[in-house]
C-alpha cells in the first residue's frame, strides 16, 4: 500500500526564489525531501501558502510530488514574523483539499514552529501522527538577536506544545538535539538527527579557470565567496570586517576579492534590500568598497559556477540550525571557513575540510583565511576531502531514506500494553515494576528497530571484511558494555550456534588486571585502552567499542590511537553517538538515553552480528570448505567468506586513500 505523506511548509514554498529575506535553506529543504521521498515511493503533497493571487491550487512538481497553495490570509508576500494569526485558515484550508480529494494523509512533516502548530491541529482533529523539523527554535534565536527578533512571544509556548505533541522531532545535528533536551524538555526517545543534504545532479565541482571566465571575473585574484540571504544575523559584516583586515596587510590588497552573493533582487539594490545597503556602507568604512563585490539574487543554475569560482568559501552567521551552504561549497569541493555553531561545526571538520573560527570575530577569521589562501596545497587538499565528505554523508538520497526509516518507525503498530496479564496475589507492585520495564524494553526495541537495522548489518560485515583480509578485532568498553566486550570476544572466538566452524581471531581489551592498572597507575586510564591499542592493533585490524553514552575518555583516546595506525573503527553507542560517533567507520546508534535500554539493544546487536558473521560461514563457500575438509588454517577460511561481505572495505578511492564503510 502507498504510504501517502503531507509535508507542511506555511511560508517556504519549494517554488520561491531563493536568496530573500524569507526564502532559503528550508526551501531547499522541502523541494528537495518531497522529490527524493517520492523517489522512494511516497506519494507526496507539500502544502505552502497561497502567497500571490495567480497561483495554481495544484502543480504537478514532480513525479509523486504535488504542491499545493494554501489559501490562508491575503494572497500575497507576509513576513513570517506576521503569519502566526492565518494559521488556523491555514488548517481548514488543508482539512478542505483532503475533503475534496478524498484523501487521508498517514503521516504530516512539518517544518518550521507555525507548520507544527498546523501539524499539531491536524493531529488533534484527525489523529494524524506528524513528524517535525523547526529548522531554527525561538528560544535559541531570542538568545542570539535578543529584541532583533520580531516574532511574537507566543512562539516560545507553541513550540512547547508542538515538542510535546509530536510523534518524531528530526534535529538536524547534535547541538539541535542538545536544544531541544535543554531548551524544550523534549523526550530523548523521539529525536532523531537527520541532517540536510545537497543533490549530486545541482552542485559538482565546476573547473575555477571556466567558471571565472562564464562569470567575467579575474583570472589572477584569490577570490573568497560569501553567498546566503541578505540578513543580520547571518554575519556578512563579520566576513567584510575580516576581509578588509587581510587585505589591508601585507600588500595583498590587489590580489583579493570578496564576492557577495544574495538579495531581493537580481542586481544588488539597496532599495530592494537593505542590508546590502549597510553592507556596502561597511565596506566603505573600512576601506575595502572597491575589492568587494555584491552581485544580488542568483538562480541555482549558477550557484555551482560562483563556489567553483572561488578559493574558499567563507560563512559566519551568529547560529544556524544547519546551514545549506557550506555543504554546497563542499560539494563543490571548496574548502569552507565557517562559525563553529550548530549545523556548520558538524559538516565542518576544522582541520580537515577546512576551519571553524568564532562568530563576530573578524580577527579571528582573517587570520584563518590568510593562512589558507597562502597555502596552494591545503586548497586543494582540504577541497578534496570536503567534497568526499559531503558525498559520503549529505547527500538528499540519504536524508531521504533516513526519514524514511523515522517515519517507519512511527507508522509501525502499536503492539504494547500488559494491561490484561493476571497477578498472584500480593505480587502486584512487584509485577507492577515488571511490566513496566518489559513494557519500556519494548518501545525501546521498537524505536531502535527502523533506526538501527541498516548499521547493524554494516557492522557486521566490517567485522566480516576484517577478518577476511586476514586481520583480528579488538573490543573494548567500561563497566556494562566492558561484560558486553567480553561477551562478544567469547562468541566470536568460541562459536555462536554454529558448529565446527573455525576460531576467529578477537581480543577483549582490560581483561588483563596487572597491564590494566599498571598503566593506568603509572599514566592515566585515560590511555590504558589505547597503549593496548598500540600493542596489538595493526593496520588493517578493527577496533570495536561499546558505549552507552559515547564520551569515555579512555575509549576516545583508543579509537584516536586506532586511526593513527590505521586500524578500523566500529561501536555500539547510545543517544547521539557522543565524541566516539565521528571517529567511527560505521556505528550502531540506539536512540535513548536510558542506560539500561541502551545496553538491552547492544545485546540483542552483539547476537545479531555473531548471527549475520554466522550465516555467511554457512553459505555456499562454507559448504565448499566443509566438503573438502577443513584443516585449521585461519587464511583458508579468510579466504573463503562470501565476497559481499569483503566488497566495500578493501576498496580505495581514485587518491588513493581508504574510503570511510558503511
Amino acid at each position: 500500500m502507498t504510504v501517502r505523506i503531507g509535508l507542511i511548509s506555511e511560508h517556504a514554498s519549494p517554488l520561491a526564489l531563493l536568496g530573500g529575506v524569507d526564502s532559503g535553506g528550508q526551501n531547499v529543504y522541502v523541494g528537495q525531501l518531497a522529490r527524493h521521498l517520492a523517489a522512494l515511493g511516497y506519494e507526496v503533497d507539500v502544502f505552502t501558502r497561497r502567497d500571490a493571487p495567480d497561483l495554481p491550487e495544484v502543480v504537478e512538481w514532480a513525479p509523486g510530488a504535488r504542491v499545493i497553495h494554501v489559501p490562508a490570509g491575503p494572497p500575497c508576500f507576509v513576513r513570517k514574523e506576521e503569519l502566526l494569526p492565518h494559521m488556523d485558515a491555514f488548517t481548514l484550508g488543508i482539512l478542505r483539499f483532503a475533503h475534496e480529494e478524498g484523501l487521508r494523509y498517514d503521516l504530516v512533516h512539518a517544518n518550521f514552529w507555525m507548520s507544527g502548530l498546523v501539524a499539531l491541529n491536524l493531529k488533534e482533529v484527525q489523529g494524524t501522527p506528524f513528524a517535525v523539523t523547526f529548522h531554527a527554535l525561538g528560544r535559541v534565536r531570542r538568545l542570539h538577536q535578543g529584541q532583533a527578533d520580531e516574532f511574537p512571544d507566543e512562539r516560545f509556548e507553541v513550540e512547547d506544545r508542538v515538542v510535546a505533541g509530536a510523534d518524531c522531532i528530526v534535529a538536524e545535528c547534535p547541538q539541535d538535539r542538545q536544544d531541544l533536551l535543554e531548551l524544550y524538555n523534549a523526550d530523548p526517545g523521539r529525536i532523531v538527527v537527520v541532517p540536510a543534504g545537497f543533490d549530486p545532479g545541482e552542485f559538482w565541482p565546476v573547473d575555477k579557470v571556466e567558471a571565472r571566465r562564464a562569470l567575467g571575473l579575474p583570472l589572477d585574484e584569490q577570490i573568497v565567496l560569501q553567498l546566503g540571504r541578505m540578513v543580520r544575523r547571518k554575519g556578512v559584516a563579520n566576513v567584510i570586517r575580516a576581509f578588509a583586515r587581510l587585505a589591508n596587510a601585507d600588500g595583498r590588497r590587489e590580489s583579493l576579492r570578496l564576492v557577495v552573493v544574495g538579495g531581493e533582487s537580481e542586481e544588488p539594490d539597496p532599495r530592494a534590500t537593505p542590508e546590502i545597503g549597510r553592507l556596502q556602507a561597511i565596506a566603505r568604512e573600512e576601506g575595502v568598497a572597491d575589492r568587494v563585490l555584491f552581485v544580488g539574487r542568483r538562480g541555482r543554475d549558477l550557484l555551482p559556477t560562483y563556489y567553483g569560482a572561488s578559493d574558499v568559501f567563507v560563512t559566519t552567521p551568529w547560529y544556524e540550525p544547519f546551514g545549506m551552504t557550506p555543504l554546497e561549497a563542499m560539494a563543490c569541493a571548496r574548502p569552507v571557513i565557517g562559525a563553529e555553531v550548530g549545523g556548520i561545526k558538524y559538516t565542518v571538520r576544522d582541520g580537515e575540510t577546512g576551519y571553524l573560527v568564532p562568530p563576530r570575530d573578524p580577527q579571528a577569521l582573517a587570520e584563518r583565511l590568510g593562512a589558507l589562501l597562502d597555502s596552494p596545497e591545503m586548497l586543494e587538499t582540504m577541497g578534496r576531502r570536503a567534497l568526499r565528505r559531503a558525498t559520503e554523508r549529505f547527500t538528499w538520497e540519504k536524508v531521504a531514506s533516513a526519514l524514511a526509516i523515522a517515519y517507519e518507525s512511527v507508522l509501525a503498530p502499536a503492539v504494547l500494553g500488559a494491561g490484561g496479564l493476571s497477578a498472584k496475589p500480593g505480587q502486584e507492585a512487584e509485577l507492577a515494576v515488571v511490566d513496566q520495564a518489559f513494557q519500556s524494553a519494548l518501545e525501546a526495541t521498537l524505536r531502535a528497530w527502523p533506526r538501527t537495522r541498516g548499521s547493524v548489518v554494516d557492522v557486521a560485515r566490517l567485522v566480516a571484511g576484517t577478518f577476511a583480509a586476514g586481520g583480528q578485532v579488538l573490543i573494548g568498553g567500561n563497566g556494562g558494555s566492558a561484560a558486553e566486550a567480553q561477551h562478544l570476544a567469547a562468541e566470536l572466538v568460541g562459536r555462536f550456534v554454529l558448529p565446527g566452524r573455525p576460531a576467529l581471531p578477537a581480543m577483549a581489551l582490560g581483561t588483563d588486571p596487572a597491564v590494566l592498572t599498571a598503566w593506568s597507575n603509572d599514566v592515566a586510564y585515560e590511555q590504558a585502552f589505547a597503549r593496548q591499542v598500540e600493542a596489538f592493533g595493526r593496520p588493517g585490524d578493527l577496533l570495536l567499542g561499546l558505549s552507552t553514552s559515547g564520551r569515555s575518555p579512555n575509549l576516545v583516546r583508543a579509537f584516536e590511537a586506532a586511526g593513527a595506525r590505521g586500524m578500523r573503527c566500529a561501536a555500539l553507542l547510545g543517544g547521539d553517538g557522543g565524541d566516539l560517533l565521528p571517529l567511527c567507520d560505521v556505528a550502531v546508534v540506539v536512540p535513548e538515553d536510558n542506560a539500561q535500554r541502551i545496553q538491552e539493544i547492544h545485546t540483542l546487536a552483539v547476537h545479531l552480528i555473531c548471527e549475520l558473521l554466522e550465516t555467511a560461514l554457512a553459505s555456499a563457500e562454507a559448504v565448499r570448505l566443509k566438503a573438502a575438509a577443513w584443516n585449521g588454517d585461519y587464511a583458508d577460511f579468510a579466504s573463503s567468506l562470501p565476497p559481499f561481505l569483503e566488497r566495500a572495505y578493501m576498496r580505495a578511492d581514485a587518491d588513493g586513500e581508504e574510503s570511510n564503510h558503511g
